[in-house]
């Protein structure tokens, strides 16, 4: 019987076709495991997402997965995509997409540097404004992002705002209305753990509780029909919420 490939683990150094060496593992999910590279030829550092092929079946996933980045090449909040190649592993075919590297840290990595792993109001809703107006250019493609958890938002830079890059868009084909309101959903449920969750909830500034609805979807989704009212809506709250 055969055995699938459930992990690469691949050893630092190792040089993937001659092109790549491999430098480190940034993590892993459901599709495969990505790391980071040097491009040996130029030195340059590179991100490189190697898919599991029990998870990409006539390399459907990694194909989508790049039509998509390619769409969506000018939201400056996703990375950017060069190129998709394949290497043997195990006497199986792997697809692996070669992308920008990402300088920074994940958000859950973040939080960390903060007292009570959260942010105050003033710093979460600048994050949040930040995360809106890239989603809102996303959705404005009429593409979603789908998966939006701490471990796929990198901070870039953090100072009067924030400068931030979204990972691993979800690509189970068409777009449909609902996954445009996970996604409104999800930035907001991100956006309520930020503050520190249940523990801290109840203490929020009314301002705060408006944009959460009590993380109830159906509130959440009337209250903010698409991306772009939760945005004007950032925009113009009043900023009490502060003193």
């Amino acid at each position: 019987m055969a055995r699938h490939i459930t992990s690469f683990d691949f050893p630092e150094l190792k040089v993937i076709n001659g092109k790549y060496r491999i430098i480190s593992k940034l993590g892993g999910g459901w599709e495969g495991e990505v790391y980071k590279v040097e491009e040996i030829s130029t030195g340059i550092i590179r991100a490189a997402k190697f898919f599991l092929p029990i998870r990409n079946k006539n390399n459907i996933n990694a194909r989508r997965y790049a039509k998509k980045l390619h769409k969506l090449r000018s939201c400056s909040i996703l990375i950017q995509y060069f190129t998709q190649e394949t290497m043997m592993f195990k006497d199986e075919k792997v697809t692996y997409l070669i992308s920008d590297y990402v300088e920074g840290e994940t958000l859950t990595v973040f939080l960390k540097n903060f007292r009570g792993n959260k942010l105050a109001p003033y710093q979460a809703l600048h994050l949040l404004h930040a995360l809106v107006r890239g989603l809102e250019k996303i959705h404005a493609f009429r593409e979603y992002h789908g998966d939006l958890h701490s471990d796929n938002v990198i901070i870039q830079r953090y100072g009067l705002g924030f400068q931030v890059k979204i990972l691993d868009l979800f690509h189970w084909g068409t777009p449909k209305s609902q996954d445009f309101k996970d996604d409104l959903v999800d930035v907001i449920r991100l956006f309520y753990d930020v503050l520190g969750g249940p523990k801290t909830y109840k203490d929020m500034p009314p301002e705060v509780k408006e944009i959460v609805c009590g993380l109830k979807k159906g509130i959440i989704t009337s209250r903010f029909k698409n991306m772009s009212q939760l945005r004007i809506h950032l925009e113009n709250m009043s900023w009490s919420v502060y003193k």
